[in-house]
């Protein structure tokens, strides 16, 4: 186990040195190449930065006005028949648009059911094998100037979809094995 830990202390400094002398070997003005790609990428970072506030603003919103638990109340009474925790659907709605929004929601559910809960189970594995669809889409189109996406939030959809009940699915088995 201590070899592992040495290993990934020395790990970026290694792949920093690599890199380096790749570029000195290739006879490339390292520095200058650099501050070129800083340079790219603050671009970026201005030029998807509305959308992200966009972004954080509308979950915000969301998440203090009570929707979310509106919704989890009113689709809940449904889910709980068929065994979906309804604390897991503000979580589900919300990973949609925001990692970390959701990241917070699911630790919600930590402290209120606990970790080894069926909600708490389902929740983890969601968080695993789900996609911040509109997050993703938003900042890397924008930043692409894609403006045509024909089947691209359809197919988001569907896979987050797939994600969401094979979460219910393995969460499930798991606990009713514990």
């Amino acid at each position: 186990m201590k070899a592992i830990l040495y290993i990934s202390d020395f790990l970026i400094p290694l792949i920093i040195f690599l890199i380096v002398g790749y570029g000195m070997l290739n006879k490339k003005n390292i520095y200058d190449d650099f501050v070129k790609g800083a340079k790219d990428g603050m671009k970026t970072v201005i030029s998807i930065a509305p959308t992200m506030i966009g972004l954080m603003i509308g979950v915000g919103t969301l998440r203090t006005s009570g929707f979310l638990d509106f919704l989890s109340e009113s689709i809940g009474k449904y889910s709980e028949r068929i065994g979906v925790p309804s604390a897991i659907i503000p979580a589900m709605i919300v990973r949609m648009f925001s990692s970390s929004a959701a990241s917070g929601l699911v630790l919600d559910i930590y402290k209120e059911y606990g970790t080894d809960s069926l909600a708490g189970l389902i929740a983890s594995i969601m968080m695993g094998s789900t996609e911040t669809i509109f997050y993703t889409m938003s900042v890397y189109f924008a930043a692409a100037k894609v403006t045509k996406t024909r089947w691209t939030v359809k197919g988001a959809l569907i896979a987050t979809i797939a994600g969401a009940v094979a979460s219910i699915i393995i969460g499930r088995k798991m606990y009713y094995r514990m």
